[in-house]
């Protein structure tokens, strides 16, 4: 049964086309996953087809009921949830709890996985393989879109592109897409460099002709004598030339423009000789006990994290891992850290910033590195050359925690504290944090429950539950 059907929607913020789709369907067993740059406008496509938003064009038919489950931090503006007694992942859990509850139709979920410890999302992925309804979800959780999606919308400059199959897939289709371009490039690039080439020679051959002309032209005038047919013979020698050459301009022209792949850029983490640690592990534990209440988090527990390490925290939602960031930034009692060390923190929520100020100088502004190497970053997470004149106050939820990355890896710092850092990103985003994680010259610490994420950044990880801090890897 077709549930929702959508033609000629067209959507634009602050005079921006956000949406410019000319039809879509949803059928009642789509499993779909939706992804899409930050600021793409993914959110925005959920709520047109709730019609939750006013569409500028277009019509949307619907049948049956849904439930929308929004991003987390939506639910709290809109005054859904009571934060004050429930952590994000509690919360996450309730609103999920409600939609699957509900007989609906579908359900339309916004990021559901954020804040969700592993436990929380393999269950979600149990629950939602067994909901026979219609799934239109956006993800950056690579692992939860291969367990629970069997199509793809990617939806780029307003358009959306369907795909079938898993996100793995789905990587695998654009990786054969990528190859396609790369080869069609090389070829547009062979055979316009190869008739530019044979432009050249004629008009070359033309000129030297056009010389000798001249050159006998002089000496037919000395002589007094004339050689008109010799004349006419050289002129249409010229004419054959110039006719050939413009006929390949044209060939040229046929060809268009064919773009090349998009390059993948990279920057070259250093660090100020004044902020090189030379202790082999810059933070330490050492029998750390901590209350809450009544509440034991930490029960005598020590570790010590290498200098240069990346080191992964993860844990069921309300053990400790907040904590123990708090802990190590506010250097508490038991915590001890390397001198020199210099603390980068990141945590989703109450960063401030000058909304009027644009991409470029928020990211200038204390930090060592040039121009170059900044828009390297930025392109690196998906910013245009375009982006970076935005003011901050128009760029997404998203947008401004790539930011507050990137200021972060580039800031002087020696060791980072990242909270969950691919919460909300876009998965290409995901992808680059976890290169330039790599590359980082510092020490990282951070807290996930991103599979992917662990897998491809931690050199280290520990679990932090029922009062201990346990190494798994």
């Amino acid at each position: 049964m077709l549930l929702i059907k959508a033609k000629d929607i067209y959507v634009e913020f602050l005079g921006h086309g956000v949406l410019d789709i000319e039809q879509l369907e949803l059928y009642e067993f789509d499993r779909i996953g939706l992804i899409g740059a930050n600021g793409a406008g993914k959110s925005t496509l959920l709520k047109a087809l709730l019609g939750k938003i006013p569409l500028q064009h277009g019509k949307i038919a619907r049948k049956g009921a849904f439930t929308y489950i929004p991003q987390l931090e939506e639910a709290v503006t809109q005054n859904q949830v009571h934060v004050e007694t429930m952590s994000g992942g509690e919360e996450t859990r309730l609103k999920i709890a409600q939609a699957l509850s509900g007989e609906v139709h579908g359900i339309f979920a916004d990021e559901p996985t954020s804040h969700l410890d592993r436990e929380g999302i393999n269950f979600l992925v149990n629950r939602l393989k067994h909901y026979s309804g219609a799934l239109l979800i956006i993800s950056h959780d690579r692992y939860f879109l291969d367990q629970v999606i069997d199509k793809i919308w990617e939806l780029k400059e307003g358009k959306i592109t369907e795909y079938w199959g898993s996100y793995t897939d789905y990587l695998a289709q654009k990786e054969e897409e990528r190859k396609s371009q790369a080869a069609e490039y090389k070829q547009y690039v062979v055979e316009r460099e190869r008739l530019e080439q044979a432009i050249e020679e004629k008009k070359s051959q033309a000129r030297k002709l056009d010389q000798k002309a001249k050159g006998a032209d002089r000496k037919n005038s000395t002589d007094g004598g004339g050689r008109l047919g010799h004349q006419k013979s050289q002129g249409s020698k010229q004419q054959k030339l110039h006719n050939a050459a413009k006929s390949m301009e044209r060939r040229i022209k046929a060809l268009g423009e064919v773009t090349a792949p998009e390059a993948i850029r990279s920057v070259q983490f250093r660090q100020s000789k004044a902020l090189e640690l030379h202790n082999p592990f810059p933070v330490v534990g050492n029998e750390i006990s901590k209350w809450f209440g009544d509440k034991l988090i930490f029960d005598n527990v020590s570790f010590q994290f290498p200098l240069g390490g990346k080191i992964a925290i993860t844990g069921a939602n309300g053990g400790g891992k907040t904590t123990l960031f708090n802990m190590i930034r506010d250097r508490e009692c038991g915590i001890t850290l390397s001198p020199k060390a210099e603390i980068g923190y990141f945590v989703q929520t109450g960063y401030k910033f000058a909304r009027n100020q644009n991409v470029m100088a928020f990211m200038q502004d204390n930090c060592e590195y040039q121009v170059s190497d900044i828009r390297a970053v930025l392109a690196s997470m998906g910013f245009t050359h375009h982006d970076i004149r935005k003011d901050l106050s128009v760029l997404s939820g998203g947008e401004i925690i790539k930011l507050q990355l990137a200021k972060l890896l580039l800031g002087r710092y020696n060791i980072l504290l990242l909270d969950e850092p691919s919460n909300f990103l876009d998965i290409s985003a995901v992808e680059a944090l976890e290169t330039m994680m790599r590359n980082y010259l510092g020490t990282i610490v951070f807290i996930s429950h991103d599979a992917y994420l662990l897998g491809s950044v931690a050199d280290q990880v520990y679990d932090v539950s029922d009062g201990r801090i346990v190494r798994l890897k």
